[in-house]
């Protein structure tokens, strides 16, 4: 069997498709919302896009140099160019942590091919045949899917089986092929869902949540929950970007792609907003009761939506399909940065790295499935083993990771790194170079350990 090989996105629609993939996952489509409602509507979502052209691309900009340049995985990155240091660690931490939100991650990606199944069978809106509390029921539902006996296992362990499917297939055949046919979906299935939901009566009352801010909503807290979010959706901080810029062709204009890819993962968390609040608007849904956060408001109070909802059960289907193909992308870009790694250390095959970095998590992320059924009491500070990963990894990880990227590329790596490969090694000029580093060197690593230490405290 052929060695592990450094391999390269065929189109660049498809080097596009993939790396809007990997931004355009669960952080967009099921954390995004969530924050937007608890940060006050368009007061987050102002400060959300100012985070993500002023902070975001440059930062993006810095793991696409680090990756573009060296042909290399998050470790090899580091340790080419800097052969004599410790800074390997820093590619060494991004694999650590992106292994570990593959452990959770995939548990999610088992909900929602849980919610999808019920969506299908009718079971997801069976109560209700029997005259039963919508909010009440559907909270149950819940329950009953993240907890209930083993199905959660089996669909976590699904959503594994079909990630080692696309990534033994590499980076064309994979990767590339998975994203060409399922970020076209994605798009298609947010446009009919938001379609209908605009033109839904009251809708309008969500529209104005959405878009017109209220100034006084704007709070520190808010200010540094823009921040995580807009570093979090884009991927950044988890070694994904420097792994996929590896496969990045020679004449790839970084800053164009940046801008495609931030544009592109914009405009579906608009969307995403697009059909959430609208809808809870539409149907009456902006109450007390419904003002969560997290899994909820995609898991609880969108089923009630859809319910109310002329033919919700197609509705359903459709949304649930968008967020499996969501959930597929984040876990296949986050899986890929461990493959990546083991396969170029070790000198494996593709095959062979998929499986050593995979088939162990058909245990660990069993166990993480199971923090909200037999382990839910097994606690660490506090935190189930679900939680604890996800507060440990974004919370503290991500930052740290980002934080170190940031510092090395500005004042450690070779200041005409970014110089070349914003220009492609002079076969042109970029306007944007001067602007790029100052926000690396100087903006970036101050931005970063606020919400750093933000978290922490």
């Amino acid at each position: 069997m052929a060695k592990h090989q450094i391999n390269q996105f065929g189109t660049k629609i498809g080097l596009i498709a993939a790396t809007v993939g990997s931004a355009v996952g669960l952080g967009t489509i099921w954390r995004f919302p969530a924050e937007v409602q608890s940060g006050g509507g368009a007061a987050f979502l102002l400060l959300y896009v100012v985070c993500v052209f002023l902070l975001a691309i440059p930062v993006m900009l810095s793991e696409f140099a680090l990756g573009r340049s060296t042909r290399e995985d998050a470790v090899g990155a580091y340790r080419k160019l800097s052969p004599d240091s410790k800074w390997w660690m820093a590619g060494g931490l991004a694999v650590v942590s992106s292994y570990l939100i593959m452990c959770f991650y995939m548990v999610v990606g088992g909900w929602t091919l849980e919610y999808l199944l019920g969506a299908v069978s009718g079971d997801l809106f069976e109560p209700f045949y029997q005259g039963q509390g919508a909010h009440e029921m559907f909270n149950g539902k819940m329950q009953e899917y993240v907890s209930g006996g083993w199905s959660p296992i089996v669909n976590t362990c699904m959503i594994i089986i079909i990630n080692i499917g696309v990534l033994v297939c590499g980076v064309q055949k994979g990767i590339e092929r998975m994203s060409n046919i399922m970020m076209p979906l994605l798009f298609v299935s947010l446009c009919v869902i938001m379609g209908y939901v605009l033109c839904q009566l009251g809708s309008f009352g969500g529209v104005e949540y959405f878009f017109k801010p209220d100034f006084s909503k704007i709070t520190p807290g808010v200010m540094v929950g823009a921040l995580g979010q807009a570093l979090f959706s884009l991927s950044l901080g988890m070694g994904i970007l420097i792994t996929y810029s590896s496969y990045f062709p020679s004449d790839t204009r970084l800053t164009r792609t940046s801008v495609i890819v931030s544009v592109m993962t914009l405009v579906v968390a608009v969307m995403m907003g697009l059909i959430i609040f609208p809808a809870m608007s539409a149907f009456g849904m902006n109450d007390a009761n419904h003002c969560v956060e997290g899994t909820t408001l995609v898991f609880v109070t969108l089923p009630e939506v859809f319910m109310c909802m002329e033919g919700g059960r197609v509705w359903a289907i459709i949304f649930f399909s968008l967020l499996l193909l969501a959930a597929l992308t984040s876990t296949v870009s986050i899986a890929e940065v461990s493959v990546a790694f083991v396969g170029r250390r070790f000198k494996l095959s593709r095959f062979k790295s998929t499986l050593l970095v995979l088939l162990p998590l058909l245990l660990f992320s069993s166990i993480c499935a199971m923090s909200f059924g037999p382990l839910e009491n097994f606690k660490i500070g506090g935190y189930t083993i679900f939680d604890g990963l996800d507060t440990l990894t974004n919370n503290i990880m991500l930052p740290v990771v980002a934080l170190l990227g940031v510092i090395f590329v500005g004042w450690v790596a070779p200041r005409k790194l970014m110089r070349d490969q914003l220009t492609n090694n002079g076969a042109f000029k970029s306007v944007f170079e001067s602007a790029v580093m100052f926000v690396i060197r100087y903006i970036a690593p101050v931005v970063i350990l606020v919400i750093l230490i933000s978290n922490i405290l």
